[in-house]
């Protein structure tokens, strides 16, 4: 059960307590968003603490057919939300274009 204090990464989707994304990063996203040690920029802007349903992803998530729907099957094992409420920043979304990066929305706005 998530608590009041657990954030999901805007990105990938990991739901983790807010403090362990400040000490630890993001252990899908870490080399493209810096949220390790900036509790006032990256981790409040790149993360929600508004998120629906949960998915927990094992160590074989090639072989499930969820972790491969929800775009996870490549992830780290851990908990994910299912919809991730809110938008990365227009100037993360420009940062991950100019890395070639693509931004698919959490948030069920994305078209399939």
């Amino acid at each position: 059960m998530s608590s009041r204090t657990d954030r999901a990464c805007m990105l990938c989707g990991i739901i983790q307590p807010f403090r362990r994304f400040v000490d630890d990063g993001c252990p899908n996203c870490e080399s493209v968003l810096h949220f390790q040690d900036n509790e006032d920029g990256q981790v409040q802007d790149c993360t929600s603490p508004s998120f629906e349903g949960l998915v927990a992803l094992g160590e074989d998530s090639n072989k499930s057919w969820v972790a491969r729907w929800l775009r996870i099957d490549s992830f780290v094992p851990g908990l994910y939300a299912v919809k991730v409420n809110g938008k990365l920043p227009p100037h993360f979304i420009n940062d991950l274009t100019d890395q070639n990066i693509s931004y698919r929305p959490r948030d069920g706005s994305a078209d399939d």
